[in-house]
């Protein structure tokens, strides 16, 4: 199994983003903000953290499918074959 990392770290932040993204889009012009200058954090770092996670899943899916094409050294046939005809 070659589990490049930028999958489940991208699953993860896209997670956190996108529930950090929606409580700060809710919570819009609430007393919470006073604290921060009125910005609203929340919905300024989901999107940042959105952003992040949706890249890097894309990218390591990318560098995943990039690997399965690759063939295997000395031969033609491509990685993940099962071989010996099975």
């Amino acid at each position: 199994m070659n589990l490049d990392l930028r999958v489940p770290m991208g699953m993860l932040f896209t997670i956190v983003g996108a529930i950090m993204f929606t409580f700060g889009l809710f919570t819009r012009g609430s007393v919470i903000y006073e604290r921060s200058a009125g910005m609203n954090i929340n919905l300024i770092w989901g999107a940042v953290m959105l952003v992040f996670g949706v890249t890097m899943f894309m990218l390591g899916r990318a560098s995943d499918k990039r690997a399965a094409a690759r063939p295997i050294e000395g031969t033609t046939r491509p990685l993940g074959g099962r071989g010996m005809g099975h």
